[in-house]
C-alpha cells in the first residue's frame, strides 16, 4: 500500500478497511483479517494495524471477540457512511463552495455537470 505523508498511516489503513467494508469485502458480523495478516498485506508493522483496529473499534465500526479476532459490527457500514457524510458536509463541502466562489463558477454549471455525471443528460 502506498501511503500519503499528509495523513497518519494508521488512519489511512482505517480508511482502507472502511472502503473494503463499503465495497462488501467484509460484511457485518464477519471477521476481518488478523492484525498480522493485515500488516503483511499492507506491509507495515503490526503495531500500526493494532492502532488502526483500536481506532475503528472506538468509532463503533469493528469489535473484538477475545481469542477470535476483529469483526465488523452490526450497522458498521451505515456508521461509516454516517461518519464520512459528516466529514464531507462539515469539512470538504465548505472548501468546495469557497473554490466555486473564488473561481466564479455558477451553481447552474455545477448542477449541469452533476446531472451529466449521474447519467441524467443535460
Amino acid at each position: 500500500m502506498k501511503f500519503k505523508e499528509s495523513k497518519s498511516i494508521y488512519l489511512q489503513i482505517a480508511d482502507r478497511i472502511c472502503d473494503e467494508i463499503l465495497q462488501g469485502k467484509y460484511r457485518e458480523e464477519e471477521r476481518i483479517p488478523s492484525v498480522r495478516e493485515y500488516a503483511a498485506m499492507v506491509e507495515v508493522n503490526a503495531n500500526t494495524v493494532v492502532r488502526s483496529y483500536d481506532y475503528l473499534q472506538g468509532q463503533d465500526i469493528v469489535y473484538n471477540k477475545r481469542g477470535l479476532g476483529y469483526f465488523v459490527i452490526q450497522g458498521g457500514r451505515e456508521r461509516i457512511l454516517e461518519l464520512r457524510k459528516e466529514v464531507f458536509l462539515k469539512e470538504e463541502l465548505p472548501d468546495f463552495f469557497h473554490k466555486l466562489k473564488t473561481l466564479d463558477i455558477p451553481m447552474k454549471e455545477i448542477e449541469r455537470m452533476y446531472r451529466k455525471a449521474m447519467g441524467e443528460g443535460e
